[in-house]
C-alpha cells in the first residue's frame, strides 16, 4: 500500500505517525513545503514572552523521527497539482526547483490553514507580520525586539495572548478587533468583561468595534493604523483577525464547502474515493448544533489524523464530532469554553436557557479558596445541555472538559444535577460545581 500525506502539522504528524504504526509495511510519502513538521502555533505567544526558552519543545516530531520510523520525509517539498483520476501527484522540490510526479493508493489532504490577509492599503510592509508558523514567530520576536509600540489586529485566542505577551515585555500594545469584544466567539460578555478589564491594567489599549481601513507607510514601514474611528501610532503590526482551509490545490476534485473546507464524512473520507482530510483542511461534525463546521483547533486536527490511519484501509472508527472546547490564561485568571455560548445561541434562535453559578471551589473553612464563575447554556425544549463558559484565579478549566463530554453523550440539565463527583476538602465542596449548575437549571425549567 501506497500512501502519500500532503502536509504535516498537526494532522499530518498524527495520521504518519499512526499509519506507519498500524501498517509497518506501508510506503508512507509525506511531503510538506516547509523545514519543519509539528510546530504548536499556540505556543507563539509563550515563545513571545520568553516563558518557552527552548523552541524546540514547540515542536513534538520532527522529520528524523519520521524517517527513522521508516516514512519517505521530503521536506521542502511542494505538491502543485493533483491528478484524482489517475492517482498521481506532481510536486516541486523547493531547493532544486525540480519537478516529478509520484503516485498513490491512498492520499491523505493535511495541508491545514493559513492567516487570512485582507486587501487593505500598506498591508504587504515589512512591518505587517502574520502568526502561524514557525518562522513567523521567528519573525515576531525578531522585529519586536527593536520596537516600542505593536498593534494586534485581531481579538480571538492568538490576537489576545500575543498582546499579553508584547504587554508583559513593557511594549505600548493596541488591540483592535472590529468586534465590540474580544474572543466574542467563546466567551459571553460576563465574561470579556473580565477580561478586558484585565488588559486595561495590563496597559493595552483596546480598540474594538473598529474596523482597520489601511496602514499609512512612511520609508517602507507602516507608522499609522487607520481604523473607521480613529488612528493609532505604530512600529510593528501582527494581523490575527483567523485563519481558512489552505486547500486551493484541491479544488473541483473534491467537495468543499463555499468557505474552502474539504467535507469528510465521519471516517475521514472525502467524496473521491481513497481520498481522505484531515485538520484545519477539513470540516467537522458540531455535536452542539448537529451540523458540519469548520473549526481549526490543534486538538480537532490530531484526532483526525489519528482517525485517518484508523479507517484508512476499511472504515472503523467514526468520529465523535466536536465541542470546539477551548481555554486560554488572560493574566491572572484560567478561562475555558465548550460548546455554544447564549450569544450564538440567541442568533440561532434557540429557545435557550442559561444559569450563572458564582461559589467558591473549595469549603471556607481551608486556608485558602478561589471564587469561581460558571455558565452554562442549554435547551429549555429538549432540556439537552449546549455550552458552558468557566473563569476563575484558580485553574478550574477542566470542568469544560467534563461538560463537553456531557454534551457529546446528550446529557440533559438533570443529568447533569445528578450525575457522580467526588468530594474531598482539598479540591472542592460536596456539590460540585457543575452539579449546582445543574441544579439551578432545573430551577429555571
Amino acid at each position: 500500500m501506497k500512501v502519500i500525506v500532503i502536509g504535516c502539522t498537526h494532522s499530518g504528524t498524527a495520521a504518519v505517525k499512526n499509519i506507519k504504526k498500524l501498517y509497518k509495511d506501508a510506503d508512507v510519502t509525506v511531503y510538506e513545503r516547509n523545514d519543519n513538521i509539528s510546530f504548536l502555533s499556540c505556543g507563539i505567544a509563550l515563545y513571545v514572552m520568553g516563558v518557552v526558552k527552548d523552541p524546540q519543545g514547540l515542536f513534538y516530531s520532527s522529520p528524523k523521527e519520521l524517517a527513522d520510523m521508516g516514512v519517505n520525509t521530503k521536506m521542502l517539498h511542494e505538491v502543485e497539482q493533483i491528478d484524482f483520476e489517475n492517482q498521481k501527484v506532481f510536486i516541486k522540490d523547493l531547493t532544486t526547483k525540480e519537478t516529478f510526479e509520484d503516485t498513490y493508493d491512498k492520499l491523505v489532504i493535511a495541508t491545514g490553514s493559513w492567516p487570512i490577509v485582507p486587501r487593505i492599503e500598506g498591508i504587504t510592509s515589512s512591518n505587517v507580520l502574520l502568526s502561524k508558523n514557525y518562522g513567523h514567530s521567528n519573525e515576531i520576536i525578531a522585529q519586536a525586539k527593536n520596537v516600542q509600540k505593536i498593534t494586534v489586529v485581531g481579538a480571538g485566542y492568538i490576537g489576545v495572548e500575543l498582546a499579553e505577551a508584547f504587554a508583559v515585555q513593557g511594549k505600548a500594545v493596541t488591540l483592535i478587533d472590529a468586534e465590540n469584544r474580544i474572543m466574542p466567539k467563546y466567551l459571553d460578555p460576563e465574561f470579556t468583561d473580565i477580561a478586558e478589564e484585565a488588559f486595561r491594567k495590563g496597559g493595552i489599549q483596546l480598540a474594538l468595534g473598529e474596523m482597520v481601513s489601511k496602514f499609512e507607510t512612511k520609508g517602507g514601514l507602516v507608522n499609522k493604523v487607520v481604523t473607521n474611528k480613529g488612528s493609532y501610532d505604530t512600529e510593528l503590526v501582527i494581523m490575527c483577525i483567523g485563519f481558512r482551509p489552505n486547500t486551493k490545490l484541491f479544488e473541483g476534485g473534491v467537495e468543499m464547502t463555499k468557505g474552502g473546507a474539504i467535507v469528510v464524512d465521519e471516517y475521514m473520507r472525502t467524496s473521491r474515493k481513497d481520498v481522505f482530510a484531515c485538520g484545519d483542511a477539513a470540516t467537522v461534525h458540531y455535536n452542539p448544533t448537529n451540523e458540519t463546521r469548520y473549526i481549526p483547533l490543534a486538538t480537532n486536527a490530531v484526532r483526525m489524523g489519528t482517525l485517518v490511519a484508523r479507517n484508512l484501509v476499511k472504515p472503523t472508527i467514526k468520529s465523535l464530532g466536536t465541542q470546539g472546547t477551548s481555554g486560554i490564561q488572560i493574566y491572572e485568571y484560567s478561562i475555558s469554553s465548550t460548546g455554544l455560548t447564549e450569544t450564538v445561541a440567541k442568533e440561532l434562535n434557540i429557545n435557550y436557557g442559561t444559569v450563572i453559578i458564582k461559589d467558591n471551589d473549595r469549603p471556607e473553612f481551608m486556608p485558602e479558596f478561589e471564587e469561581v464563575m460558571l455558565k452554562i447554556v442549554f435547551d429549555k425544549d429538549s432540556r439537552l445541555l449546549l455550552g458552558g463558559q468557566i473563569l476563575s484565579k484558580k485553574d478550574v478549566t477542566q470542568n469544560m472538559n467534563t461538560l463537553s463530554v456531557c454534551i457529546q453523550n446528550k446529557m440533559t440539565v438533570e443529568d447533569l444535577a445528578f450525575v457522580d463527583f467526588f468530594f474531598q476538602p482539598n479540591f472542592n465542596k460536596p456539590w460540585n460545581l457543575l452539579n449546582l449548575a445543574g441544579l439551578a437549571a432545573i430551577d429555571v425549567l
